[in-house]
């Protein structure tokens, strides 16, 4: 019963900020890398962010310097922050773990940055 909720997306302008959160049920998160993905009309699903297996983080390097994963108060919480964001950008956001938990995909949350 694995399962991932996104939260927080929106309609922002070009060169905003958005908060995206997620809420993880049914994973050890001190074993599975939490890790975030997108998904634009038309296109295929890629990966966006991840911790690593020493504490640290990774990106896509179309969002190096502008997107921060990090982890929530609650258990099985991480976020996304994501500041000067480009109309490329928008997308479908998706939580899961590095390795990819296929059954747990959520709805995922969506961002839309236009003028």
């Amino acid at each position: 019963q694995v399962q991932f909720v996104e939260s927080g997306g929106g309609l922002v302008q070009p060169g905003g900020s958005l908060r995206l959160s997620c809420a993880a049920s049914g994973v050890i998160s001190s074993i599975y890398q939490l890790a975030w993905y997108r998904q634009a009309p038309g296109k295929q699903r890629e990966f966006v962010a991840t911790f690593t297996s020493d504490g640290s983080t990774d990106y896509t390097d179309a969002v190096k310097g502008r997107f921060t994963i990090s982890r929530g108060n609650a258990k099985n919480t991480v976020y996304l922050q994501m500041n000067s964001l480009k109309p490329e950008d928008t997308a479908v956001y998706y939580c899961n773990t590095a390795r990819i938990i296929a059954s747990a995909w959520g709805q995922g949350t969506q961002v839309t940055v236009s003028s």
